[in-house]
């Protein structure tokens, strides 16, 4: 038998690239998507494959599908998405995911939440332990996602101990590859965009804040480790450990197009952190997992996407 499995946000960035990987592992991929940010495009080749179903649904309504495992994405991940219509994302985190864990108890399926790196907030401690408790505004302007996906988490818990669900906890770092919206807003594809646009490449802040990437096939392939292993619930790190600088990512951006840019400084938004970087010592213990393909590869995939895509 075919295993079936269910992505919730799988039209959209790490949706997208996840179903594209299980079709190839010979699953049926059940996509289901409201297209609020994800998008129709990124999935219309696989539409003809047999495997593959796409379903247009806002999980904030319950679903009633058999499936063997389901993968949890649903929810706008960048600030321009999630910030549009603050209910809405918190609606997703809640209401969404206890739909999703519903469904999960009914059927006995296997749930994996993707939850992120914003549940550390404005981290005292770095870099990031699983461990950490995370330092989060719950009244600020990304409140909705920051604090919705730390009720997610708390949902999942709360079913593993109480119905037996058999649930996986991941917090996604920064990623970055294929696929990502082009108007996402995140710093990756604007910069990327703004360069070949030839724009000026806007920065917040002085541009000296950290970030770590991770590129897309690191990423899912961390995901689906985590969902075929049975020793370990989570909550694990998944990303990449090696932190650059905002600027220098930009400067690094530049030299593969081989363009001199121009910058354009903006102030930081507000809650925005200055530091992000996982500790990946549980996800190289527990999955053996630790990111491979190094930023300039990255970079270079995503920048050929891009070029084909604009």
């Amino acid at each position: 038998m075919k295993k079936r499995v269910l992505i919730t946000g799988g039209a959209g960035f790490i949706g997208t690239n996840l179903c594209r990987k299980l079709l190839e592992k010979n699953y049926e991929v059940i996509c289901v998507d409201n297209l609020f940010s994800g998008q129709k495009e990124n999935i219309k080749d696989l539409l003809n494959n047999p495997n593959f179903e796409f379903i247009r649904h806002d999980i904030i309504q319950p679903i009633l599908l058999e499936v063997d495992e389901i993968y949890h994405l649903a929810c706008p991940a960048s600030p321009i998405h999630y910030q549009y219509n603050p209910v809405k994302t918190i609606k997703t985190n809640v209401i969404g995911t206890i739909n999703m864990l519903g469904l999960a108890k009914r059927i006995k399926a296997k749930i994996l939440l993707t939850s992120t790196s914003e549940v550390y907030g404005q981290p005292l401690e770095h870099p990031q332990k699983e461990s950490y408790w995370g330092n989060v505004n719950p009244i600020g302007i990304r409140s909705c996602y920051d604090e919705g996906k730390r009720v997610a988490e708390t949902l999942m818990m709360d079913y593993y101990r109480q119905n037996k669900v058999q649930i996986r906890i991941v917090r996604v770092f920064n990623t970055y590859g294929p696929y990502l919206h082009p108007q996402d807003g995140r710093v990756v594809s604007n910069f990327i965009i703004q360069a070949l646009r030839d724009l000026p490449i806007t920065i917040y802040g002085n541009g000296s804040q950290t970030r770590s990437f991770c590129y897309i096939d690191d990423m899912i392939d961390g995901l689906i480790k985590m969902m075929e292993q049975d020793e370990f619930i989570g909550p694990v790190n998944l990303g990449n450990p090696e932190e650059i600088t905002i600027n220098e990512l930009a400067e690094k951006i530049g030299k593969i197009l081989n363009k001199k840019l121009k910058f354009e400084y903006k102030p930081l938004p507000s809650d925005d952190p200055l530091q992000r970087r996982p500790d990946i010592t549980l996800a190289k213990e527990k999955l053996n997992w630790e990111p491979k393909i190094p930023l300039i590869t990255g970079l270079q995939k995503t920048i050929e996407y891009f070029q084909k895509r604009i």
